[in-house]
């Protein structure tokens, strides 16, 4: 078994608290179209009047952009203060109801089957507790639910990221470390197609189909209709 595949990684990764999270918020506010996009994406996977569970949100904007296309509840689950803080703020400029909250993935404050749809967006990868992250996933959701992880590839190349990184329309001193992010700390933090699978394998998720592109995975997770 590979160290990304373990139950625990070894690293506690960098709180994104005060400074660092406001930081984060106005730097992925730039990408609004790609929130706007994905949220897209799943309102049409999506039946109406859903109960929708995003996992460490951030500053929200992808949550907020679901609730605006149909009536489904929505809450956001994040281990941060500040991006609890900041989400709730958003929300409510945008007159939108999304109920934000704190807590952490590995042991989520919620009954089991109470979710339609559960997604986490660019984040898996700090997940200190990667099993213990799926299996939570898997209770929350109801049966015949779906998951969905989007998350950077560990073997993105260094021309890829840049690439990417350059198409994120970021100021020059922001683009720089951004990049030196990418390269120091979230490559080696992610997974690999392999890894993914490696995890998942010890969940019950029976439902798996794993689609790549240059820099990242999307993982679709599916809970069995005849699972309890």
């Amino acid at each position: 078994m590979s160290v990304h595949a373990s139950s625990v990684k070894p690293y506690k990764g960098l709180g994104m608290e005060g400074a660092v999270a406001k930081w984060y918020a106005s730097l992925t506010k730039k990408s609004l179209e790609d929130f706007k996009a994905l949220a897209r994406r799943i309102a049409d996977q999506i039946p109406p009047n859903s109960s929708v569970l995003e996992v460490a949100p951030g500053p929200g904007y992808c949550a907020i952009e679901l609730a605006k296309l149909g009536n489904h509840e929505i809450v956001g689950l994040d281990i941060s203060k500040t991006f609890v803080e900041i989400a709730c703020a958003n929300a409510a400029k945008a007159g939108m109801r999304v109920d934000f909250r704190r807590g952490n993935v590995s042991d989520m404050p919620f009954g089991d089957e109470t979710f339609d749809f559960v997604f986490c967006r660019a984040a898996f990868k700090n997940f200190t507790e990667p099993k213990r992250a799926l299996r939570e996933m898997y209770r929350v959701l109801r049966s015949g639910g779906q998951a969905l992880i989007i998350d950077l590839r560990r073997d993105a190349s260094r021309e890829s990221i840049v690439h990417a990184v350059n198409a994120m329309n970021l100021g020059g001193l922001n683009r720089v470390i951004t990049k030196l992010t990418f390269r120091f700390m979230l490559l080696k933090r992610a997974y690999t197609k392999s890894e993914f699978e490696e995890l998942i394998s010890e969940t019950k998720f029976d439902g798996i189909e794993i689609r790549d592109d240059l820099i990242g995975l999307e993982i679709w997770l599916t809970k069995n209709r005849e699972a309890s």
